[in-house]
């Protein structure tokens, strides 16, 4: 990222001295004059976004007046106040903004205007946006992913290549070139939508499959934020890719990506003493850097919009597995970011969306992406989106799951792998019909782990989706099993109405189970009053256990204990759910 600093030029005067006293005399009542004039250097700056300019003013004399600094268009280009009282100006997307400079008193005003275009205008000369990625799983999270189609409907024609290793670093990136390893999967999305996937590809030939707009880079996420990982294997990387590439006008992208959920169980999650805000201020820091040290043309502020995004209701639930990207909202969000910084176009009010995924949640994430182009450096704090309200559950029913991948239409969801720990929160429930609750769940304590084979085919009055069937969380309370015992596990369900009754349904299945092998749950639904049901998961296809007319206590909260049953002869004492219905019984 490129830095520019607009110099004051100093002017010194020099006048005749007729005499000490007088001239101390005429000092003293030249200093009670306020300055008159202020200037900014040039009347017009150009800036490419991710670019900063530092605006010293250029005053006639020690300023006396008091100033403020105003931006036209905080979408074009972002201010940020330095000690000296010079600002810094960020250019954020395609478009021209002054920045004005005035006292307060009105009297002394000074005016530049910024122009922020990142050339693409002239790089895509055929009028297709085309973007290669030399990336892993997390270019494949946000590119792969909803970007095609955010392009589409603003009529942007755009083609994405990523050549993807799993868990690929710099360094590994950098003996692939100079080896010319043909070591990748290189997907590649077409200006028609058409995705293909050829094995066994280099850098070379991927960057001589196109003429390439952009090309990205990231660091591989547990060294994301650590800059010395950076220092040695980027700059050869990009002398590597210019001198491979026949477009002399190929601009830079550092990709920012995102930190870790705060449960994640990622190895790498101890360089950044496994907290989140550590690490998401340590891939600000260290790629921003990276995108200095290589003069970017762009960085793109995923990890930032993810941020974003876990300060409103949604919380720490944008990724599946503790660091890969929710496949809906997390992609979803992180592509809305790529398009904004590609095409100079804000997200916010498309209307495509992943399937799932509701109108509200999509709004969080086109502002957390957003809210990220503006402020790519900080968190962004999305108070308009931390309370979705809502009117309570009624006798249209909410429906939870357990461990499934894929957001699914009319269902919450615990989603990804690692979303079985203590701590986890669905913030809002919604029902049916995808209208907020109100009512919260919480994991109070945590399951062994989940499961991947449920049923895939189930005939309930549940009506349950082979993605939601597929998956459970279990415990075992008998025996150790992946080094634990877990004895029960706790649900708390919060914001209920004290006056009503609840009803709630279980399902819970385990393909491939031996006869005579009875996996048998027992839930336990407390509150003023206590309802217990049971029910083998052994196979089952067909058969729910509901615990009715629970009322809340006086919190206005239910706790759902399961553990496994009496008739449980499991010798590990594996118990399991995959799904919940709750529904008001008046």
């Amino acid at each position: 990222m490129k830095r520019y600093r607009n110099f004051i030029l100093i002017l010194v005067l020099l006048s005749t001295v007729f005499g000490f006293a007088a001239c101390e005399k005429e000092t003293e009542s030249r200093a009670d004059i306020p300055e008159q004039f202020v200037a900014l250097g040039d009347t017009i700056y150009k800036l490419v976004p991710g670019e900063e300019l530092i605006l010293t003013p250029q005053f006639d004399k020690n300023p006396l007046r008091e100033y403020t600094w105003t931006v036209e268009k905080s979408d074009v280009v972002s201010l940020q106040e330095n000690t000296d009282g010079s600002m810094t100006v960020i250019g954020i997307r395609n478009g021209t903004s002054s920045v004005t400079i005035s006292s307060t008193d009105g009297i002394v005003i000074a005016t530049c205007t910024v122009v922020v275009d990142d050339g693409s205008a002239v790089a895509a000369a055929d009028g297709v946006i085309k973007i290669l990625a030399i990336g892993n799983s997390f270019s494949e999270d946000a590119l792969e992913n909803y970007l095609y189609e955010l392009a589409k409907e603003e009529g942007v024609p755009i083609v994405i290549g990523n050549l993807y290793i799993g868990g690929a670093s710099l360094d590994l990136h950098l003996e692939n070139a100079t080896g010319n390893r043909a070591a990748y999967q290189y997907r590649k999305i077409g200006e028609g939508g058409v995705k293909t996937n050829t094995a066994s590809v280099s850098i070379a030939t991927a960057i001589a499959d196109d003429d390439w707009d952009y090309i990205s880079m990231q660091q591989a996420s547990p060294n994301s934020g650590q800059y010395n990982t950076f220092t040695t294997p980027l700059p050869l990387l990009v002398d590597y890719v210019k001198k491979t590439t026949t477009n002399t006008k190929i601009k830079l992208i550092m990709h920012q990506t995102w930190a870790y959920a705060q449960n994640s169980t990622h190895e790498g999650f101890a360089n950044y003493n496994k907290d989140q805000m550590t690490m998401y201020q340590a891939i600000v820091d260290a790629v921003g850097r990276a995108a200095d040290l290589i003069e970017a043309d762009m960085l793109i502020p995923a990890g930032t919009a993810i941020q974003n995004g876990r300060t409103s209701l949604i919380g720490d639930n944008f990724t599946r597995d503790g660091y890969h990207l929710d496949l809906s909202i997390g992609r979803y969000t992180a592509a809305c970011t790529w398009f904004e910084m590609l095409t100079g176009k804000s997200p916010i009010g498309k209307l495509f969306k992943p399937q799932g995924l509701s109108d509200y949640e999509a709004e969080i994430a086109q502002h957390a992406a957003h809210y990220a182009v503006l402020n790519p450096h900080s968190v962004t704090q999305m108070t308009d989106y931390q309370d979705a309200g809502g009117s309570g559950i009624s006798t249209t029913p909410v429906f939870v799951g357990f461990g499934f991948n894929n957001a699914t239409a009319g269902w919450n969801g615990f989603m990804g792998a690692n979303s079985y720990l203590e701590g986890e929160t669905i913030t809002n429930l919604k029902d049916a019909n995808e209208n907020y609750t109100g009512v919260s769940m919480t994991i109070v304590e945590g399951f062994n782990g989940r499961n991947a084979n449920g049923e895939k085919s189930t005939t309930t009055d549940m009506n349950i989706p082979t993605e939601v069937s597929s998956y459970s969380y279990f415990g075992n309370s008998k025996a150790v099993f992946s080094g634990k015992t877990i004895v029960q596990s706790v649900l708390r369900v919060s914001g209920l109405d004290k006056t009503k009754k609840y009803n709630f349904c279980f399902f819970g299945t385990r393909s491939g189970v031996g006869a005579g092998d009875n996996r048998e749950a027992k839930y336990i639904v407390k509150g003023e009053n206590e309802i217990v049901s049971r029910l083998d998961a052994s196979n089952n296809t067909t058969k729910t256990a509901c615990s009715n007319a629970v009322q809340p206590d006086s919190n206005g909260e239910i706790t759902i204990t399961v553990t496994s049953g009496e008739n449980n002869t499991n010798s590990t004492g594996f118990f399991y759910i995959n799904a919940v219905r709750i529904v008001s019984a008046g």
